[in-house]
């Protein structure tokens, strides 16, 4: 006799975890209007265990034209933006910290440039 499978129950989250999350979002999204009020500017923050990645997107008509837009003023705002960040998040002080670019560009594949410049240019 052939064994059927009865399929998992889904989980559902607790209405104290969706909550939390919702509480989350609202206060990242506060922070980030108020980082962004200031003049602060950074495309996505990202974790991969201790290494924070500060990505700054570019979308342009070439991929080398997209590298060219990350110039060396904008790479300042990004750094005090990333400095906004920190002092937001003080948790996060003591991780590796990377300034990163993602390259757009119409029929390419993203570019993920690791390391696009550093804090010290």
């Amino acid at each position: 006799m052939a064994k059927t499978e009865v399929p998992a129950e889904p989980k559902v989250a607790s209405p104290e975890r969706v909550a939390a999350f919702q509480t989350g979002i609202s206060a990242e999204s506060r922070a980030a209007a108020y980082l962004m009020a200031k003049g602060y500017r950074i495309d996505i923050v990202a974790r991969r265990r201790n290494l924070i990645a500060f990505v700054e997107v570019k979308a342009r008509a070439s991929l080398d034209e997209a590298a060219y837009a990350v110039t060396p003023r904008q790479q300042q705002r990004i750094i005090n933006a990333a400095q906004g960040w920190l002092v937001a998040h003080p948790e996060h002080a003591e991780f590796e910290l990377r300034f990163d670019a993602m390259l757009i560009a119409p029929r390419s594949l993203p570019r993920h440039v690791l390391a696009a410049f550093d804090a010290s240019t």
